[in-house]
């Protein structure tokens, strides 16, 4: 029987080597820890299209709201440090939140998406994201859509700016160099977690890739989110301005960095064990309000498996990203698996096999 990095690698090779031009991937990137231990590290295709610049396991990807794993875990390990609390209000360190009725919102509202939020005020667009100071000032004077916990909808670039202000005021510091502080040195993943990718840095960076041919989406004028919140395009995870700023709603890392950090969770390095327990419980279950699907949430993370079996349990906890990336970690099994890719797909057929095929094998 082949190692599930032979068979990992075969897959990934097959997606590159396929002449059906709506199917095939260009660019990927699969890492997986098993207790704690690498047992894949499989790359495939090209990162840039345009050089012929190989995919290699140290090449970061913008991989869009697959960041919010990062976003999350800084949000526990605040706090861990007893900064803050998952029940505090956000009002206790950013008065200026409690506007029009947000004054009962809590970190636990933030981390299940229930404070109420989930849009962008419409003054701001993609241009001003790297302008911290502006969009904490417009989501603190947003009207809340609901009143916090009642509802739960996906706060899609809200998300990372409420987790950050709340992090930014209880330290000082901003998500861009907590990750670094927190996580990446501690754990040796400088150069493979971003939230704002140095200049220096960009060169190494996969170029993304609209999906061909894109599909057309029509205008929605009852739509909660702006287009620019729902719809990855390549033009934006290629923008040098977005790449750089701290914007902790996505982000840029390799697969091997990401899976290396959930697996650091995972077995107790980063957070204690009841702390995990606490995290990976059904926090909030109930009808997005953003898109009508049903969601099941812990504490910053939706639970459960994509294309897992409808009986299977919900032991995972992770984030997708627009175009298909996939990060997920396992308490049952151990598992922390991350997956990236330069083409941007409508869909999550990719992350889904691959998944699957880790799983499967992990459970012989």
């Amino acid at each position: 029987m082949p190692s599930l990095q032979q068979q990992v690698q075969s897959v990934l090779d097959d997606l590159v080597g396929t002449g059906a031009e709506t199917e095939a991937e260009t660019g990927l990137q699969v890492a997986v820890f098993h207790q704690g231990a690498p047992v894949v590290d499989a790359v495939a295709g090209v990162a840039d299209g345009r050089t012929g610049r190989r995919v290699t396991p140290e090449t970061p990807f913008f991989s869009f709201s697959a960041g919010k794993v990062m976003t999350s875990l800084i949000a526990h390990l605040l706090v861990g440090t007893g900064a803050v609390g998952y029940d505090a209000p956000v009002v206790d360190v950013w008065p200026e939140f409690g506007a029009h009725g947000k004054a009962t919102a809590t970190l636990r509202h933030v981390l299940t998406h229930s404070v109420g939020v989930p849009a962008m005020p419409r003054d701001v667009g993609p241009a001003d994201l790297a302008d911290w100071t502006r969009v904490c000032a417009a989501i603190a004077d947003a009207e809340p859509r609901w009143r916090p916990g009642t509802e739960t909808g996906y706060h899609s670039f809200t998300f990372g700016f409420l987790v950050g202000e709340l992090a930014r005021r209880a330290t000082g510091k901003p998500m861009r160099q907590l990750l670094h502080e927190w996580v990446a040195v501690p754990l040796g993943l400088e150069g493979d977690l971003y939230f704002g990718v140095p200049r220096t840095d960009l060169a190494r960076l996969a170029r993304l890739e609209d999906a061909v041919p894109r599909p057309v989406v029509p205008p929605d004028g009852d739509a909660v989110l702006a287009p620019w919140e729902q719809q990855p395009t390549a033009a934006m995870g290629n923008d040098p301005e977005i790449l750089q700023a701290d914007i902790p709603s996505v982000g840029t890392f390799t697969a091997r960095g990401i899976a290396a950090m959930n697996a650091a969770l995972l077995d107790g390095r980063l957070i204690d064990p009841q702390q995990i327990e606490e995290l990976t419980e059904v926090a909030f279950e109930g009808t997005d309000q953003v898109f009508g699907n049903p969601v099941r949430l812990g504490l910053g993370y939706p639970l459960g498996r994509i294309g897992a079996r409808p009986d299977e349990a919900p032991t995972t906890f992770g984030w997708i990203g627009g175009g298909g990336s996939y990060v997920y970690a396992d308490t049952a099994t151990g598992v922390s698996f991350a997956m990236t890719k330069t083409r941007l797909t409508p869909h999550f057929d990719t992350a889904t096999r691959l998944a699957d095929l880790t799983m499967a094998e992990i459970s012989r």
